[in-house]
């Protein structure tokens, strides 16, 4: 069973917010072990002080994000992904990423986020954690998502993105913060000169390197 950590107050948002906010950043900084430590309601309503139907809500926000998983009766805890799941993922993340680029272009409004994501990339350091690299690549991605302004789109991608972030913590390996910063670079590039054709070859270069890369790291793991 997880040992949580002592009562913390929470913020202004929704209990449920806060409690499943507090959760994914303790399962993506790798503080609770995949398939070795269990989340209970109990465990959760006490850690935060907060009621049993909120602790439930907040773990079923997890499990639907694909940061949890819960048979029936039983309690949740963090999958350990493989390369199979990996390749699945991307099988879904591909496609959704390619339509993407075809948007952006079409519409011709790059987001300053993407831009700010790349010159944030571009800083990282050596001594940088992991999780700073992590967060600039998935902001790249996830703003380009949200400049098409398609709720479905959005609700789409968002219901991978955990298992994509996941999936890098649980690597173990970065893909090399310059050569990513340097080929997010390109794909903006390209969407700028609103060269869609330059723009989705990029995007499926990078995509499937990373995919191939993670899924070799899972497999050797387990």
């Amino acid at each position: 069973m997880v040992r949580l950590s002592a009562p913390e107050p929470l913020g202004t948002v929704s209990a449920v917010e806060a409690v499943t906010a507090r959760l994914r950043d303790r399962i993506l900084d790798g503080e609770i072990l995949p398939e070795r430590e269990i989340i209970t309601e109990a465990d959760v309503a006490n850690s935060y002080r907060v009621s049993r139907p909120t602790a439930k809500s907040a773990i079923v926000m997890l499990v639907n994000d694909g940061l949890l998983r819960r048979e029936a009766n039983k309690p949740a805890y963090v999958p350990r992904l493989s390369g199979d799941d990996l390749r699945d993922l991307f099988l879904v993340r591909i496609p959704l990423e390619l339509e993407t680029v075809r948007q952006v272009v079409a519409l011709d409004q790059v987001p300053l986020a993407a831009e700010s994501a790349v010159h944030d990339m571009t800083r990282l350091d050596a001594n940088t954690p992991a999780s700073q690299f992590v967060e600039a690549d998935l902001r790249f991605h996830s703003s380009l998502v949200e400049s098409v302004r398609s709720p479905r789109l959005s609700r789409l991608y968002h219901a991978i993105q955990g298992e994509v972030h996941l999936s890098m913590v649980q690597s173990k390996r970065l893909l090399g913060p310059q050569r990513i910063a340097k080929e997010h670079g390109n794909i903006l590039d390209a969407l700028c000169g609103r060269d869609e054709p330059l723009a989705a070859e990029l995007m499926r270069a990078h995509l499937e390197n990373a995919r191939d890369v993670i899924a070799s790291r899972l497999d050797a793991s387990r």
